[in-house]
C-alpha cells in the first residue's frame, strides 16, 4: 500500500467533492464523490477492510480531488469524470442499452425511421422493440409499401426528385409531387397500425402472400412471410412511448469479492420487454456502485420510466433531484421490501447473482492457493476447501451454512444447508458449529466421499474447538482453521499463536472470500425461512385459507412466486381449493 496515498487521505479536507485515485502511471483508476472527502477517502486505508478492497487499494499511488459546494454537485462532477476518464474500478457502461423505437417526426412532411434516442419535440414514438431485426423487417416493409421521404433534416425544395422518386420509394414532395393531405395519409396507416388501430395491412400483406404463391412466385412469397411475422410481432409489442408511470425498471446489484453485477428488467405497459446485465470490478461498495450505475444508465433521459425499484438502499433523494433538474422528469424511486415488486426485483436479483458466481468460477486462483498453502503450512495443495457459518435471529431459525470451493472458486452446486436439531430454540453457536459440522462429514465418511483440504470456519478459538470436537468424535483429522472477522486474523487449533497477514494477501483474500460466501448464503437461507412464515401468514389472512389450506398451498407450489405463475384453474386444482378462493388469493397476492 502506498503510504504517500495514505498520508494524502489523511490530509483532504473535510468538504464535499469527488477524489480521483491514480495508480503509479497516473492513470485514473478510480473515480468517487463524497460528502466528507477526508473521511470518506481515509476508510478505504482503515483496518479490517474487507480482501477485494485491500487488494485495490494497493494500486493506489497519489489522489487527487475537486471541492464541490453540496453533495449534488459531486454527483453531477462525478458522472463528468467517469465518462471523461473510464475508470477501471468503476461500473462503466457499454453502448447498446437501450432498445429501438420508431420514430414518426412533426413535420409537415414526416420521416418514419428507427432511433434509439428519444428528444421530446413533438415527434411520436412507438416501442420499445426487443426484437430489432423484426423491427427492421417492418420498417423495410414500410418502404415497399408507402413512398415517405428518406432525406433526412429539414425538407428543401428541389426542381428534380432524387432516385427514390424515379424507383416509386419517394413520393417527391420536394417538387411539390404530392401534397400534404395526401402524404399524411400514408402516415396514417402506419400511425393506426403501430396503435393497434387498424388490421388491414396484415390482412393486405397476407393476401399478396396467398396470391404470390399460387401463381408459384416463391421468391416473393416467402418475401410477403417474412413481413407478416415482422407485422405480427410489431403488432404484439406496440406501444406508445408516453413516460408515464406505467413504465417501470427493477435494478438489482450482486457482489462477489471485487466482481459486481447489475441487472435490470424494463417493464413497459405491463409487460417484460427486456432484460441486461452490466458486470464490473469495483472500489466501491454496493450503495455506490448502484447509485453511480443508475445516474449513467440514464444520463441521456432515454427510455426514462415513471418507476424504478432498487435492491439496496441509496440517496434517492439525490437522484430524484438529478432527474428533475438535469432531464426534467418525475421518477419515482424506492426499495420494495416486499409485494409484487419485491418478487420481480429479487428475479432481477437472482439474474445478477448467477452471473457474478459464473464469473467467479472462471477466475485462476493456483497462485493464491499456493500461497495460502505455504503461510498456513498445508501438506498439500488446498484446492477442495470447505466453510461454515451460523446465522440467527434472536435464537429463531438458527442455521449453518456451508460452502465448497475448487480450485479457489465457489462450487455452488455443492453448497449446503443445516437447520438445528439439537438446540431446543436455545443461542448457542458453539453447539450449532459441533453439529453442522458433524452431520456434513459423517455423511461424507458414510458415502465414502473426498474430505477437504482444508476446513475453514467463521470465527475464533470456540467455533474451531467445536469444530475439531466433531471431527475428533468422527476419527477424522485434517487441517481445521478459523477467520476472526475484527482483524481478519487466522485462527489456528490448540497453542499455535494466530496469523495476521497483509489485507491484499492473495491467500487470505481466498479465505475471507469464502467466509463472506458463507456468511451470504447463511443469511440469505436464514431470510428464506423467514420469508416463508411470512408467506403463511399472507395466505392465511386470505378470506377462506385456514392453515391447513395455507399449508397444502405452500406444499404444492413451494413459494409465492411459484403462486403468482398459476391461473386460478392450475391454482385450484393443483391445492384443492375452491375456484373462486383461488381467485381472491391471486387477487390479493397482485396488490
Amino acid at each position: 500500500m502506498s503510504e504517500k496515498a495514505r498520508a494524502m487521505a489523511r490530509e483532504l479536507p473535510d468538504n464535499p467533492g469527488v477524489y480521483l485515485m491514480k495508480n503509479k502511471e497516473g492513470t485514473v483508476i478510480y473515480v468517487g464523490k463524497a460528502k466528507h472527502l477526508k473521511r470518506r477517502v481515509s476508510s478505504y486505508f482503515l483496518p479490517g477492510r474487507n480482501a477485494k478492497t485491500a487488494a485495490l487499494v494497493e494500486k493506489i499511488d497519489t489522489i487527487d480531488f475537486v471541492i464541490t459546494g453540496n453533495e449534488y454537485e459531486a454527483l453531477i462532477l462525478e458522472n463528468n469524470l467517469i465518462k471523461k476518464y473510464n475508470p477501471h474500478y468503476n461500473i462503466l457502461l457499454k453502448d447498446g442499452k437501450s432498445y429501438p423505437v420508431i420514430r414518426i417526426t412533426d413535420e409537415d412532411f414526416p420521416r418514419i425511421f428507427k432511433t434509439r434516442r428519444v428528444i421530446r419535440d413533438g415527434s411520436k414514438y412507438f416501442g420499445p422493440y426487443p426484437d430489432a431485426s423484426r423491427l427492421d423487417e417492418y420498417l423495410r416493409m414500410v418502404e415497399d409499401n408507402y413512398p415517405l421521404r428518406k432525406c433526412q433534416g429539414v425538407l428543401k425544395e428541389r426542381k428534380s426528385p432524387c432516385l427514390y422518386y424515379h424507383i416509386h420509394k419517394c413520393a417527391a414532395p420536394c417538387i411539390g409531387a404530392i401534397g400534404r393531405k395526401e402524404y399524411h395519409k400514408y402516415v396514417k396507416d402506419v400511425e393506426d397500425f403501430l396503435s393497434g388501430d387498424d388490421s388491414s395491412l396484415i390482412k393486405q400483406v397476407e393476401k399478396e402472400m396467398l396470391r404470390a404463391s399460387k401463381e408459384l412466385d416463391f421468391e416473393t412469397a416467402a418475401r410477403k412471410r417474412d413481413q407478416l411475422k415482422a407485422l405480427t410481432v410489431m403488432q404484439k409489442n406496440q406501444m406508445v412511448q408516453d413516460f408515464t408511470t406505467d413504465s417501470r425498471d427493477y435494478v438489482a446489484i450482486e457482489m462477489r469479492s471485487y466482481l459486481s453485477t447489475i441487472s435490470i428488467m424494463q417493464f413497459r405497459s405491463g409487460r417484460l420487454i427486456g432484460k441486461a446485465l452490466y458486470r464490473a470490478e469495483c472500489l466501491s461498495d454496493e450503495t455506490e456502485t448502484l447509485l453511480s450505475f443508475i445516474i449513467q444508465y440514464y444520463n441521456d433521459g432515454d427510455s426514462l420510466p415513471g418507476e424504478i425499484f432498487v435492491s439496496c438502499e441509496i440517496d434517492t433523494d439525490l437522484i430524484s433531484r438529478y432527474f428533475t433538474e438535469q432531464l426534467g422528469a418525475s421518477v419515482y424511486i424506492s426499495v420494495p421490501k416486499d409485494g409484487k415488486h419485491y418478487r420481480i426485483l429479487r428475479m432481477a436479483a437472482e439474474n445478477a447473482s448467477r452471473d457474478v458466481e459464473k464469473r467467479l468460477r472462471d477466475v485462476d486462483n493456483t497462485a493464491s492457493l499456493e500461497k495460502l498453502q505455504a503461510e498456513l503450512g498445508l501438506p498439500v495443495l488446498p484446492r477442495h476447501i470447505e466453510g461454515f457459518d451460523i446465522a440467527q435471529l434472536s435464537g429463531k431459525y438458527t442455521v449453518a451454512s456451508l460452502i465448497v470451493f475448487r480450485d479457489g472458486n465457489p462450487s455452488n452446486k455443492e453448497y449446503r444447508h443445516f437447520s438445528m436439531k439439537s438446540l431446543d430454540g436455545r443461542i448457542d453457536d458453539f453447539q450449532s458449529m459441533r453439529e453442522a459440522v458433524g452431520r456434513r462429514y459423517q455423511r461424507l465418511v458414510n458415502e465414502g466421499s473426498e474430505l477437504p483440504d482444508l476446513l475453514m470456519v467463521d470465527g475464533g478459538k470456540g467455533q474451531v474447538s467445536a469444530a475439531l470436537d466433531a471431527l475428533s468424535s468422527l476419527g477424522l483429522d485434517f487441517p481445521v482453521v478459523g477467520l476472526a472477522k475484527e482483524h481478519e486474523e487466522i485462527v489456528f487449533p490448540g497453542e499455535r499463536e494466530s496469523l495476521l497477514l497483509d489485507h491484499s494477501d492473495p491467500g487470505l483474500r481466498v479465505l475471507i472470500a469464502l467466509r463472506d460466501e458463507c456468511h451470504r448464503f447463511a443469511t440469505s437461507f436464514n431470510q428464506r425461512m423467514r420469508s416463508k412464515e411470512a408467506s403463511f401468514s399472507l395466505l392465511e389472512s386470505i378470506d377462506g385459507i385456514g392453515p391447513e389450506r395455507a399449508k397444502r398451498v405452500m406444499q404444492s407450489f413451494g413459494s409465492v412466486e411459484a403462486i403468482l405463475s398459476l391461473s386460478p384453474e392450475e391454482l385450484a386444482k393443483g391445492a384443492k381449493i375452491p375456484l373462486p378462493v383461488a381467485e381472491r388469493v391471486l387477487h390479493k397476492l397482485n396488490f
